[in-house]
């Protein structure tokens, strides 16, 4: 079953994101970003460029030609990816087909709005009977 961890309270939630994405990264672990905002999408793929300073996350977009060579894709949609390992949640609604993936990982910034979608989607997490733990991001960097 789908392991889903949701990492709220996050003061900038591209930032935190960006954060994690790394980390995964460092670890050698392939990962998805759902991210069907244009705009959002955009807005990782510019942190991705510069985060950490000092190195380089490689990432695509998931419908690039090197798609499958590239341990960080950024998608608008969820169908034919090379990987399901790790299911990173940027959009407000619960990810199409989420429950293939080993985990899922959402993230959740301050906003009230951003609070109420992630409270949202934790209550259809749990009421499936998902495994749902948290990690609050105030006070992290």
């Amino acid at each position: 079953m789908t392991q889903i961890f949701f990492y709220h309270n996050a003061a900038n939630r591209i930032g935190a994101a960006v954060t994690l994405i790394g980390k995964a990264f460092a670890q050698k672990k392939a990962l998805l970003v759902y991210a069907p905002d244009a705009e959002l999408a955009a807005a990782l793929d510019r942190q991705l460029w510069g985060h950490p300073p000092t190195g380089f996350v490689p990432h695509v977009t998931a419908d690039s030609p090197l798609a499958g060579e590239t341990p960080v894709l950024i998608a608008s949609k969820l169908e034919s990816l090379p990987h399901d390992e790790r299911l990173f949640n940027l959009s407000s609604e619960i990810p199409p087909g989420f429950s293939r993936f080993t985990s899922l990982i959402e993230v959740v910034g301050r906003n009230d709005e951003e609070r109420a979608d992630g409270r949202r989607r934790a209550r259809f997490y749990t009421d499936r009977g998902y495994d749902v733990r948290y990690v609050d991001c105030a006070g992290r960097s």
